[in-house]
């Protein structure tokens, strides 16, 4: 018990999470680690032919501890929060330790349900993941979580543990004390925008999907295979989605022969402030829309395709006037994105960048 209490900062602050099943775990690990392991541990530094024996100990600890971390049950996510706080945490389980007395362990059980409601009160906000040359957007809206996109990168297919949804999905999601996606929105089957679509519903709790207008490709398809067996529901070509008072439009509703044409592209306003997400959609999806509806100014553009030539044409622009614009792009990126021609057409615009600035937040505080 002691083990868990005093382990309960370092958890919160590295993993954000606690786990109530590591107290019965403990009461195994703990003397196998101490009086198992660390002794057998030096004896092998003298005795060189237990080497094997010592193997096999540590691929049993290593094994039950991975199998054992794959059960949910037990586990509690909890919002990252500024490092002054976990100090409390370290002062609360301090006086436990030197006072034993119950008033500071009620403390502590209050702390963390205090804690644990912080994404419950925290205001609407938008935040562009960086997942490298990709697209990943976070979307909090009146205690619901959106997904735009889930981004993908070939590179990172090692093992299971490499891949951009344990790297960078993953814990962000539970950084932000996230344990499920109301809304997972795929804005087109490209694999930069869904490569880990299929490793997010596996691993995560995701209520629904939505795909872009035209026909499936080989990625989508594997997704909705997936889906259907779990149950979720999914929908494509949609035209709005409404989120309490709050409400998302879908602007490309038309079939294009291209994926990228097809993309879909989002605006909505959230606490009078107006975002847009282009998604890939080119130049053609631009004027399209152009001719079709008459485009508000916005104050934040998710800007299409990753800053590309073939994306966010000066009439466009000249329309919307954006106030900021957020880039998604990879570092070095051997497509050379964003085009200088894009930066010259949205100089009039405060520009972030995921390659220059990371993960970028929008919050959305009063005024």
């Amino acid at each position: 018990m002691l083990s868990f209490i005093a382990s309960i900062p370092i958890s919160l602050y590295h993993f954000y999470q606690i786990n109530f099943l590591s107290i019965i775990l403990n009461l195994f690990y703990v003397p196998f680690i101490s009086m198992i392991v660390f002794p057998l541990t030096m004896i092998v530094v003298i005795i060189k032919p237990l080497l094997p024996v010592y193997n096999v100990i540590i691929n049993v600890l290593e094994k039950t501890s991975l199998l054992l971390a794959n059960i949910s049950f037990g586990k509690i996510v909890f919002k990252r929060l500024p490092l002054g706080f976990y100090f409390v945490y370290f002062m609360i389980i301090l006086l436990i330790v030197i006072k034993q007395k119950k008033l500071y362990l009620c403390i502590l059980c209050l702390l963390l349900m205090i804690h644990k409601l912080v994404p419950y009160i925290q205001t609407n906000y938008l935040k562009a993941i960086d997942v490298g040359q990709g697209d990943s957007h976070l979307l909090h809206i009146n205690r619901k979580n959106l997904l735009i996109d889930t981004g993908g990168i070939r590179s990172y297919y090692q093992t299971d543990e490499d891949t951009l949804y344990y790297q960078v999905l993953h814990p962000i999601l539970k950084s932000e004390g996230i344990h499920k996606i109301d809304y997972l929105i795929l804005t087109h089957g490209d694999f930069d925008h869904m490569g880990e679509a299929i490793n997010l519903v596996n691993n995560f709790k995701i209520e629904k999907v939505i795909f872009n207008c035209g026909e499936y490709n080989n990625l989508e398809k594997e997704l909705i295979k997936v889906l259907d067996k779990k149950k979720i529901k999914h929908y494509s070509c949609i035209k709005e989605l409404n989120i309490d008072n709050n409400k998302l439009y879908f602007l490309q509703t038309k079939d294009f022969n291209d994926e990228n044409d097809n993309s879909n592209v989002i605006y909505t306003e959230l606490n009078g402030y107006k975002f847009m997400f282009m998604g890939d959609a080119s130049i053609t999806t631009e004027k399209e829309i152009l001719d079709k509806y008459n485009l508000p100014e916005v104050d934040v553009l998710k800007v299409g395709h990753h800053g590309s030539r073939t994306s966010s044409c000066k009439e466009f622009i000249n329309q919307i006037k954006p106030k900021y614009s957020i880039i998604s792009v990879g570092k070095d990126n051997k497509f050379n994105h964003p085009n200088k021609e894009t930066l010259e057409t949205l100089k009039n615009t405060k520009i972030y960048r995921t390659d220059e600035n990371g993960s970028i937040m929008f919050k959305i505080k009063n005024n």
